[in-house]
């Protein structure tokens, strides 16, 4: 039976879950909403590799992602900031979708990650 592990769990939901080989992340919003989608997309991408970090995996492991924007006419600054942060060797399966956001929030990424069995 596999043991699960949550992390950052007096959260609601919890930030990641670990499962066997399989890392869940929860969907990662920025925190500084004054920034441009671009601003808040290096944050949530900087978000989402401390907690891969802290799972024992990383951005090469990644399998899949959902994006979603406010407007998804900020595809391309998105896109941009992805294509810099995302390792070129090992792009997971992606998704991004039009959404509408709250508290101004303009980006929020999901992604789902393997790791090295504990």
């Amino acid at each position: 039976m596999n043991t699960i592990r949550r992390i950052d769990s007096n959260a609601w939901p919890s930030r990641a879950v670990c499962c066997g080989d399989l890392v869940f992340l929860a969907g990662m919003t920025a925190d500084d909403v004054s920034q441009d989608v671009a601003g808040q997309t290096e944050q949530v991408l900087a978000k989402i590799e401390g907690y891969l970090r802290e799972a024992g995996s990383d951005k090469r492991m990644l399998l899949s992602a959902q994006i979603w924007l406010h407007d998804i006419g900020a595809w391309q600054a998105v896109t941009d900031v992805w294509c810099r942060w995302i390792d070129p060797g090992h792009p997971p399966a992606r998704a991004v979708v039009g959404a509408t956001l709250d508290r101004g929030h303009l980006v929020e990424i999901m992604v789902t990650a393997a790791r090295s069995p504990s």
